[in-house]
């Protein structure tokens, strides 16, 4: 099968907040259950559409757009924590009829998914974790004060500007706000058509997209992760800037498997990268 002709088909399924909106790929696979995969931040899932692609020839996979975030719902708390958002992603898979499936994460999708697996090591087969970070104290205090932007909807449309110059630095600098030469990333930036596809879906949730961040950001990953008890693959694209702290996490993380990727950047390193994955899915797969 051509991962090209892999349809990427989309809904909507209703939880008591709302409606959280969804892309799955692929079909059932005897020995595979579902693979859920939980998008990083800004954005939706739509960044995952080359990834499923590759990943929906071998099995069923579906990605969530997080709350507050592409087109789902916002969250119903002001101030909503990770557990908040791992507990209520879990109704909108129960409610599209999953039962037990694999879970997938990037960045604040690891978050999420880490926290859903620690909750709930009988619906989660597997979990894999592609970049996450583990701040110290200082980092994340001047990362919760410094790295959202604090936006303010008018009839100038200044939000544009301001989120369209947030989605684009973030590619350039690590952190954003931090614009020289010490803390300029070297992957440069998307093609314009990408670049233009992840502001539109920030824009869409400009309200809200900080929720998800700030309870990621928060999240104290430390004392979390290692409860972690569902077979674990870590992974981190070489040219992530997570990983500085991808040693770190591997070693909070038991059982665990872990190992440094190309990352998605080309569409060689994209094939790359989900064979990583893919070994990984399979070996757990039932005779």
């Amino acid at each position: 099968m051509k991962h090209a002709a892999i349809q990427i088909v989309r809904g909507f399924v209703a939880i008591a907040e709302g409606q959280v909106h969804y892309r799955q790929a692929g079909s059932s696979q005897p020995g595979q259950p579902p693979l859920v995969m939980f998008h990083a931040s800004p954005g939706s899932a739509k960044s995952l559409e080359p990834l499923m692609r590759v990943l929906a020839s071998s099995r069923r996979v579906i990605a969530l757009d997080t709350l507050g975030n592409g087109d789902s719902c916002a969250p119903h708390p002001e101030h909503p924590d990770l557990a908040y958002f791992a507990q209520a992603h879990l109704r909108a898979i129960t409610a599209l009829g999953i039962g037990q499936f694999d879970a997938w994460g990037a960045h604040t999708g690891a978050n999420i998914a880490c926290e859903l697996a620690i909750e709930n090591p009988e619906r989660i087969r597997s979990l894999i974790i592609d970049g996450i970070g583990l701040y110290s104290p200082q980092e994340q205090a001047e990362l919760l004060q410094h790295y959202l932007p604090s936006v303010h909807i008018d009839q100038q449309g200044s939000q544009f500007h301001l989120l369209w110059h947030f989605v684009r630095d973030a590619y350039l600098f690590w952190p954003w706000y931090q614009k020289d030469s010490q803390h300029r990333r070297p992957t440069g930036l998307p093609s314009a058509s990408d670049l233009h596809d992840k502001a539109v879906e920030v824009f869409k949730a400009a309200r809200t997209f900080q929720q998800s961040y700030k309870a990621a950001l928060s999240y104290p990953k430390e004392q979390r992760l290692p409860l972690l008890t569902v077979p674990t693959l870590l992974t981190c694209a070489r040219q992530d800037m997570l990983h500085v702290y991808f040693e770190k996490v591997c070693a909070l993380v038991k059982p665990t498997r872990a190992e440094t990727t190309a990352g998605m950047g080309t569409p060689e390193a994209l094939h790359e990268t989900a064979a990583v994955f893919e070994r990984f899915l399979e070996d757990l797969a039932v005779p």
